[in-house]
């Protein structure tokens, strides 16, 4: 699946496959924990969470990973050292094996998500 035509969130994680899904809803827990004052969306297909009608975070189920959409070019250069090692794409993160969620690291999206929130900022 890279882009659903669901219109929520539940829908999106209900359509997904079994083997993912804990991991999208860990994700969705941590973004609607930690992104205070934004609105969960569906946008182009995806989960994506707004602020002041502007999407700063999205993520999706694609054919081969999960992907981490990280829209704030500002928290990206923040977090550069701790992104260094990940498998990112031009705005994302890609987590490879989203079957297992032990290897995803929830602690660095935490951290991502509390920086995204603590101030507004220019989305790429």
């Amino acid at each position: 699946m890279v882009r659903s035509t669901v219109q929520d969130v539940e829908s999106y994680l209900a359509e997904v496959p079994e083997p993912r899904r804990a991991a999208l809803a860990e994700l969705r827990r941590l973004c609607r924990a930690e992104l205070t004052g934004f609105t969960e969306v569906m946008a182009y297909g995806m989960p994506a969470y707004e602020r002041d009608g502007t999407a700063e975070i999205a993520f999706a189920s694609q054919k081969q990973y999960l992907s981490f959409y990280l829209l704030r070019g500002d928290v990206r250069a923040a977090f550069e050292n701790r992104l260094a090692g990940q498998d990112m794409g031009k705005g994302c993160l890609r987590f490879r094996k989203p079957e297992d969620p032990a290897t995803i690291d929830f602690d660095l999206v935490r951290d991502l998500l509390r920086a995204t929130a603590a101030e507004p900022g220019p989305v790429c």
